[in-house]
């Protein structure tokens, strides 16, 4: 699927400068950083169960703690 964006300025610099610094081409970047986002977005979530889990198990230690 194409895709057209219409960046402003600065996101337009966003997208050029690390495309520049790594000699790829601003597409390859909008991809990687694409990627990097939804990885960010599973962690999050991850973490989030995982501290649900642990704030069920403990949940009256921790209580007693924050007495």
């Amino acid at each position: 699927m194409a895709m057209k964006s219409r960046l402003n300025e600065d996101d337009e610099w966003a997208l050029v400068a690390p495309a520049e610094a790594n000699a790829h081409g601003t597409h390859q970047v909008a991809i990687q950083s694409t990627h990097v986002v939804a990885e960010r977005q599973g962690h999050v979530e991850a973490v989030a169960a995982s501290s649900a889990r642990v704030r069920n198990r403990y949940a009256e230690v921790l209580e007693r703690l924050g007495r």
